[in-house]
């Protein structure tokens, strides 16, 4: 009997909804102070050259988010020249379960970017939930991808080399916005019935009423629960989801050769995805968290559930949500979705992950169902986030010769020549290689430790 009650998720109280968001600024406020204490280790990450606020056009729920531009050193003098040089872009997302984190999280990786590729890097600040909850963040992304197109030539952006990159959440997001700029997904009419054609998945709106199933205080997801007082802003926000406009409807996304390109009928602006870089991304939100945490070969290394039932609660909104909507969980989208993916495709994973299973399902799926080109490392010894960890003293060990890794992969995929001629950068490289072997070593033998760097 003690067995059958441990084995049985017990139903969490109902909380008001205000409470989530409480809790959402106190968490960002500690992560802040984490990310600053990140930050202060030497070598120090770069700041952003300059901003913009762009407003939102794809979500209808209407507002404003910053774009971060992380710039090479020559960039302000060839555009005070007005030359004719434009420079790859890398479009990053950040973590924090879409809950919390900033667009300077990942300044050390912009830096290694903009060092190592000589690209400008777009560091995204989208809107977080509780306040914005599924799928704003993603359509802010793919906010970010069209403003970027429309203003590639004042920004001397190349717009035929760009890559998506992400962390965690982030990491969902290089996926699933290009998969958003596929353009609006319905599977149903307005009505519930069925629409038999080509097209996958559903809009996240509330013109289809949830199953009687999923109307019970613990959700398959095994972490949401119906909050108290949410039903009326949970209700505008589906209501501006079937009334507001969206720009969303306007876009159309095309394979060209092994990359993507975007375009909008509102400009003639035309946008090339090269590829995508994803660091430990979650991709298959159909499985419940004690299913991920079963999967993890180290429970103590794992998010505490204080975190993951905030991310969930805050973001998975309405309860009724399609857990496997594309925007939401590329790991089981249809397939005809993910071939219209970038070919190239670099993916991240961390031994002591609960995303671990999942990432690699997904990179199975990627290489050998659809034939893309997944260039995978599963770094060991390393638990999630784990090169972000709050060490004003020295970087997170190894991370910048990840980074390394993945710069050498998109320089492949904008056709630039890797320059060795700086013997700083031909011993850096050297142990990044070192590190990817050790990597692939880790994978195959599973007896290897974490490299020491």
């Amino acid at each position: 009997m003690a067995n059958t009650t441990e084995a049985t998720p017990k139903p969490k109280g109902n909380r008001p909804r205000w409470m989530l968001h409480v809790q959402a600024q106190f968490w960002r406020v500690l992560m802040g102070i984490g990310m600053m204490l990140h930050r202060l280790a030497r070598p120090r990450p770069p700041k952003p050259a300059f901003h913009r606020d762009i407003d939102a056009t794809v979500s209808p729920l209407k507002g404003k988010f910053r774009l971060n531009f992380y710039v090479p050193k020559e960039y302000k003098k060839h555009k005070k020249l007005k030359g004719t040089k434009k420079y790859p872009v890398v479009i990053n997302f950040h973590g924090g379960g879409f809950v919390l984190g900033t667009a300077h999280d990942d300044a050390r990786w912009c830096g290694v970017v903009v060092d190592q590729v000589g690209a400008v890097v777009v560091s995204v600040d989208y809107r977080l939930a509780p306040e914005n909850p599924f799928p704003t963040a993603v359509e802010d992304g793919a906010d970010a991808v069209l403003w970027l197109a429309q203003n590639a030539e004042e920004l001397m952006l190349d717009a035929d080399r760009f890559a998506i990159s992400g962390f965690s959440s982030g990491g969902n997001m290089s996926f699933t916005v290009p998969l958003c700029l596929q353009g609006e997904l319905f599977d149903r009419t307005t009505s519930g019935a069925r629409i038999i054609d080509d097209r996958a998945g559903n809009v996240p709106n509330a013109t289809v009423a949830p199953p009687p199933a999923l109307a019970q205080n613990l959700t398959p997801n095994g972490s949401r629960v119906p909050l108290v007082r949410q039903k009326s802003r949970l209700d505008r926000i589906a209501m501006l989801r079937q009334t507001g406009a969206s720009s969303l409807s306007l876009v159309s996304s095309y394979k060209d050769g092994s990359g993507v390109s975007v375009m909008t009928e509102a400009s003639n602006a035309i946008l090339k995805i090269r590829g995508i870089v994803s660091f430990y991304p979650p991709t298959d939100y159909t499985q419940t968290r004690a299913q991920r945490r079963g999967t993890c070969t180290r429970a103590d290394q794992q998010l505490p559930a204080v975190f993951t039932d905030l991310f969930d609660d805050s973001y998975l909104q309405p309860p009724s949500l399609d857990l496997s909507h594309p925007w939401l969980s590329p790991g089981v989208a249809p397939d005809r979705m993910l071939k219209a993916l970038p070919d190239d495709i670099v993916l991240f994973c961390c031994e002591w992950d609960m995303l671990l299973a999942e990432g690699e399902r997904f990179r199975d799926r990627l290489q050998q169902d659809l034939g893309k080109r997944v260039h995978y490392h599963c770094v060991p010894g390393v638990p999630h986030g784990w090169d972000k960890a709050p060490n004003p003293l020295r970087e997170s060990p190894g991370a910048r010769q990840q980074y390394m890794v993945a710069c050498k992969e998109l320089k492949r995929m904008f056709d630039l020549e890797d320059d060795d001629n700086d013997g700083d950068n031909e011993h850096v490289d050297a142990r990044a290689d070192l590190a990817c072997k050790q990597y692939h070593k880790s994978v195959d033998l599973g007896k290897r430790a974490a490299p020491k760097v």
